[in-house]
């Protein structure tokens, strides 16, 4: 039961962070075109509409992401994490994160969120330099 729940934590948490990359701007686009109608010219209201509902979906999306880890911690039984104050906060004899990553190891949740950007990244790369073309004008 245990590994039920944690594999579909771990589906879970994939869905929310590709949808972060993909999902919420294409939310945001269209509510923005909803908001723009037929005209052709853009309206400022409709690309403010895109940025509020961007922020607001992406930011949903990582507080899910965290609540999904806070469970997935919890079924796993690893010990919750401390709260880090801002590095420039943090006293110079303080434990360093690199002795708690040591100690504790970075949890599946994590591995798939960083799995997720790389491949974002990536994905954005072969995009940008092989397919999208170039901007300049051709002489």
């Amino acid at each position: 039961m245990n590994a039920a729940r944690r594999t579909a934590l771990l589906i879970g948490t994939t869905l929310v962070s590709i949808n972060v990359w993909t999902g919420c701007p294409l939310l945001a686009l269209w509510v923005g075109s909803q908001v723009q109608g037929s005209s052709t010219a853009p309206k400022m209201g409709a690309v403010a509409v895109v940025v509020v509902v961007l922020a607001v979906s992406v930011f949903a999306a990582a507080w899910l992401l965290a609540l999904l880890n806070c469970k997935y911690d919890e079924i796993t039984g690893r010990p919750r994490a401390a709260r880090q104050p801002s590095p420039w906060l943090r006293s110079m004899r303080g434990e360093r994160e690199a002795d708690v990553r040591r100690e504790h190891g970075i949890s599946g949740i994590e591995r798939v969120v960083l799995i997720s950007v790389v491949a974002a990244v990536l994905a954005f790369e072969v995009w940008f330099f092989f397919f999208a073309g170039s901007s300049l004008p051709s002489a």
